[in-house]
């Protein structure tokens, strides 16, 4: 039956964006039967068929591995800050609990400069050009807005990078579609730390999250097409594109570029994490001040803050995603929390959840690592646009009249991605342990 409802909320989310389209007559229904069609191939394949399955569990076991050896470094930098609780190093000291800083921030710096190798030697490239042209091909999107989406699967906002000479003539459809991707998915770097948040508890966890960028990328271009359907003609509709990049010079070029990104990267979360807890923990100060005001005078005791306000405003889509009731609201609030205090923050206190029981069943917190496996919070929003528009700041208006509706489809992107995988969601499946 949670499978039945899983597979009803898809076109539940699709029904919302639809609501929410700027023009409702011009649909572009190839784009939603092969966005579909698309995911529930790749769905059936990594959940359902064994060979799918062995692949999903092979790349699970290489993001671990590559975790582990990105420890090395870091305990030899940091020590015992950097143990992970209740382990120990050689000399016998005991971990001095979970510190985000030292034990799971550093990993994004290992993570992008393997990134960087990568790039550097054009294996990411020819995985951008081949993600690109199936999504150019059956869903008929431009070659630029196919292989800006399609570098979202392994980068963040410098995946508008690629198709830097083609920003200027892009339409609003396309900025919107490239934006609605890179809030819908997750950064390969950032990914590391989710992993490291996660793997204790939830040993598949790095398969779900490989997975779940690649089918949000696809619910991404479906969703902003609805939103905000193409009624120009793209210069690069039709047009097979090669990625633009500024290639290092050398192999330690590299290395030391996609160092220096990922501490510009840990910066930037670390900067946001303060500034957004800290300014939201003001707000609902101010909101608690005034709702014990009003509880006072209706003699009701009320527990007013913004994410709690969240929560309830998800909790129904929560449930059309499949999440069981027993669970609906803890992951509704994670959700809401994704929205204003960013996805490392939920992904946190998923795992508190799972490591405490307080979530009863394990289809919950699976569905909840596809929801929340984005960059679609408010954040973001500012990221986004303010990188798009510096480097076409002649489109600014138009980047900006579309930014909060790509960060209103990243999230039902990443609902309807939730929904995909909870309608192949199976207890007995290793993937799902």
């Amino acid at each position: 039956m949670n499978n039945l409802i899983s597979f009803a909320g898809i076109f539940v989310v699709l029904l919302l964006a639809w609501l929410l389209s700027t023009n409702k007559k011009v649909i572009n229904w190839r784009v939603i039967f092969w966005g579909l069609l698309l995911q529930f191939v790749i769905a059936i394949f990594i959940f359902v068929i064994p060979i799918g399955t062995k692949f999903f569990l092979f790349v699970n076991d290489m993001v671990v591995k590559i975790l582990d050896c990105a420890s090395v470094g870091t305990r030899f930098v940091f020590g015992r800050l950097a143990l992970p609780p209740g382990s120990r190093n050689e000399a016998g000291e005991e971990s001095l609990g979970f510190i985000l800083a030292f034990q799971a921030l550093p990993a994004i710096v290992f993570f992008s400069s393997l990134m960087a190798v990568l790039y550097h030697f054009g294996v990411m490239s020819r995985l951008i050009k081949l993600f690109s042209n199936v999504f150019s091909r059956f869903m008929k999107i431009s070659g630029a807005e196919s292989l800006s989406v399609s570098s979202n699967i392994f980068v963040g906002v410098e995946s508008n990078m690629t198709v830097l000479p083609f920003l200027k003539n892009m339409t609003r459809s396309e900025f919107c579609t490239i934006m609605t991707a890179g809030m819908a998915t997750t950064a390969s770097n950032v990914l590391a730390l989710y992993v490291f948040l996660l793997h204790e508890k939830f040993p598949t966890i790095a398969g779900h999250l490989v997975s779940g960028s690649v089918l949000s990328v696809i619910s991404a271009i479906v969703i902003s097409k609805i939103m905000v359907p193409e009624i120009d003609k793209p210069e690069t509709l039709g047009v097979k594109l090669e990625p633009y990049y500024k290639r290092s010079n050398n192999f330690m070029e590299a290395i030391i570029e996609g160092a220096n990104e990922g501490i510009k990267m840990i910066v930037g979360i670390v900067a946001l994490l303060l500034a957004f807890l800290s300014l939201v923990s003001l707000f609902d100060y101010v909101l608690s001040f005034f709702g014990n005001k009003v509880g006072d005078m209706l003699n009701l005791d009320l527990d007013i803050s913004l994410v709690n306000i969240l929560s309830y405003v998800f909790y129904p889509l929560t449930i059309m995603i499949g999440v069981p009731v027993s669970d609906a609201f803890e992951i509704s609030r994670l959700i809401g929390e994704r929205a204003i205090l960013t996805e490392v923050k939920s992904y946190q206190d998923l795992a508190i959840l799972i490591q405490s029981n307080a979530i009863k069943d394990a289809r919950s917190y699976v569905i909840a690592t596809y929801a929340l496996n984005g960059f679609a919070h408010i954040a973001s929003l500012a990221v986004f646009v303010g990188g798009t528009s510096a480097l076409v700041p002649e489109r600014l208006k138009d980047i900006s009249s579309v930014g909060f509706r790509a960060l209103i489809a990243a999230t039902l992107s990443c609902l309807m991605t939730a929904a995909i995988a909870g309608t192949f969601f199976s207890g007995s499946s290793i993937l799902f342990r």
